[in-house]
């Protein structure tokens, strides 16, 4: 079978006629009919039933239909993803980041790579850091954006910016009365942490643990802005990310403790899979983001 054969009789069953098919291919009605009739011997099986107007496709033909249909699409995907390669016009880009850099870091950067590459369809994943090295592991995703450390054996990266992890809680919390306090009082007060897997919860755990100091958190929740709702009910606390807190800082309903013996920061990093090629739009934006950073 030949996609000649094939897409004459796909255009028959679209458009549901020979002459309208022609009209869509520019080809002859008789050289239409010969396809279909070439293809019709090769199966051995009658694939249209010749009404007064029109074509109306037999059991056979609505069972190759479906195939042609199949057929055509992964042809139009594999033109596309390939075509990607010479140009970056098109094409999809998938990409993951931590919840921190997906909501309050990256937006800025996937509306400027959207104006110059209209063309490029992206799917951003937004996740905790664990899952973003997953999916460049079993190449769902193109590029990641992770806080805090990564395994260079299997990554190559970039630095593309700081955060610092604070301690947080309502004006109205008992701690901010104090003044001051220290790091083990809030590892040991009514303290809110990110899920398992987070960048931000292994930056405070390893913080934590570099200076010998007890984390004993009471609940654990998978979301930012979960905790700042917590937080504003007045009893929590918990290290949060600055940039993720500058609102509620601004206007108060939030505020900083002032600790006296432990300072939280970690990195930004830009990821992507070691020895693996990235596609031109993947190359692109990542050239975009270093552009933008630096």
């Amino acid at each position: 079978m030949n996609f000649t054969h094939l897409e004459a009789f796909f255009a028959v069953v679209k458009m549901g006629s020979v002459t309208a098919a022609s009209e869509h291919l520019h080809v002859s009605q008789p050289a239409l009919t010969r396809e279909i009739r070439e293809l019709e011997e090769r199966f051995g099986v009658v694939l249209f039933d010749r009404l007064p107007r029109g074509m109306k496709p037999t059991e056979a033909g609505v069972l190759l239909a479906q195939f042609a249909a199949q057929i055509f699409t992964l042809a139009n995907s594999a033109e596309n993803a390939v075509g990607e390669f010479a140009e970056v016009l098109r094409g999809d880009l998938r990409l993951a980041a931590s919840r921190t850099i997906g909501v309050y870091f990256l937006p800025k950067i996937l509306d400027t790579f959207r104006r110059l590459y209209p063309g490029v369809t992206i799917d951003l994943a937004v996740t905790n850091t664990e899952q973003v090295e997953e999916t460049l592991l079993t190449q769902e995703r193109q590029v990641g954006f992770i806080e805090g450390t990564y395994d260079i054996a299997l990554f190559d990266a970039v630095l593309i910016g700081h955060d610092e992890i604070i301690p947080v809680v309502s004006p109205s919390n008992s701690l901010y009365a104090k003044g001051s306090v220290s790091a083990a009082e809030i590892g040991c007060g009514e303290l809110v942490v990110r899920e398992a897997g987070s960048g931000s919860r292994a930056v405070v755990e390893q913080s934590y643990a570099q200076h010998g100091l007890v984390l004993a958190p009471k609940l654990y929740v998978g979301s930012t802005e979960a905790i700042k709702q917590l937080l504003l009910l007045g009893n929590a606390v918990a290290w949060i990310s600055q940039r993720s807190i500058a609102e509620e800082l601004a206007n108060g309903s939030l505020v900083k403790l002032a600790v006296t013996d432990l300072k939280i920061e970690r990195d930004f990093t830009m990821i992507w899979r070691k020895s693996r090629g990235l596609s031109p739009s993947a190359g692109a934006f990542r050239t975009l983001v270093k552009k933008m950073l630096y």
